[in-house]
């Protein structure tokens, strides 16, 4: 394998792209500004100006994950059929079994 070829594979680029980012991460966080030490409440919260916010409000994230399930399940389904090779019988099996899958989970999703 010639070093033009090693350098293109995706563990190498992987790399190299870690290390120019820790790089970066470096640089740039001597440059960001350091406050001192909670000098006039800065280390108190914070909320539109408002002082002692009202922690109560939480997010409730029950009604979002049926959504992401489904947007999850159609859309690695469709990557991995649209992807797959047409040539040969295996292919057309593993397709069908991501297509059995995917409509097993929306059934399950769809009847709750």
């Amino acid at each position: 394998m010639r070093m033009a070829h090693l350098i293109v594979t995706p563990p190498v680029v992987f790399i190299l792209f870690f290390l120019v980012a820790l790089l970066l991460s470096r640089v740039f966080s001597r440059l960001a500004f350091h406050p001192r030490k909670n000098v006039g409440g800065s280390g108190e919260s914070y909320a539109c100006g408002e002082e002692n916010y009202n922690y109560l409000a939480q997010p409730d994230y029950t009604t979002f994950f049926p959504f992401a399930f489904f947007f999850t399940l159609a859309h690695v389904a469709t990557l991995i059929v649209t992807t797959l090779p047409a040539e040969n019988v295996k292919s057309f099996a593993m397709a069908l079994l991501y297509i059995l899958g995917a409509v097993a989970g929306l059934v399950n999703l769809l009847k709750k």
